[in-house]
């Protein structure tokens, strides 16, 4: 994307209702991946954006029993990912059990991104997560 001085930041934002496919929220991701160059300058912050947004929106379905509002915001330093649910009770990572299915979310969402903030809201809360994408290296 040419950087434009004017522009101080550019977003998008879904709806994702209880019982929407997690692959809907995967895909709309990265066409906004691919609109900001992801795709071909970054393709592994953006496997990992992806990854990020299926995990959040996930948590907001089963364990928020909440719609998922979900927001890509990118200016320029950062690609904010939030996903916000109607329940109040802030995320908490656990440490699962070996043979445990799940519990793993936040903890891999915390791996995978520059950093991770809950914010608590009059209706909910934000989960937001935030990525910059690998300083470009030097063409051969």
């Amino acid at each position: 994307m040419t950087r434009d001085p004017s522009m101080r930041a550019v977003g998008w934002a879904r709806t994702l209702p209880m019982g929407s496919s997690i692959r809907t929220a995967r895909d709309w991701t990265r066409a906004h991946l691919a609109a900001i160059g992801w795709d071909r300058t970054a393709p592994g912050v953006a496997d990992s954006v992806v990854l990020t947004v299926s995990e959040l929106v996930t948590n907001a379905h089963v364990h928020a029993h909440s719609d998922a509002q979900l927001i890509l915001t990118w200016d320029e330093e950062c690609l904010h990912v939030t996903v916000h649910d109607s329940s109040p009770l802030v995320p908490e990572q656990r440490g699962p059990d070996d043979d445990a299915l799940g519990g793993r979310g936040l903890l891999l969402v915390d791996a995978l991104a520059d950093d991770v903030r809950t914010r608590p809201c009059p209706r909910g809360k934000d989960v937001t997560a935030c990525f910059r994408p690998a300083p470009a290296g030097p063409r051969g």
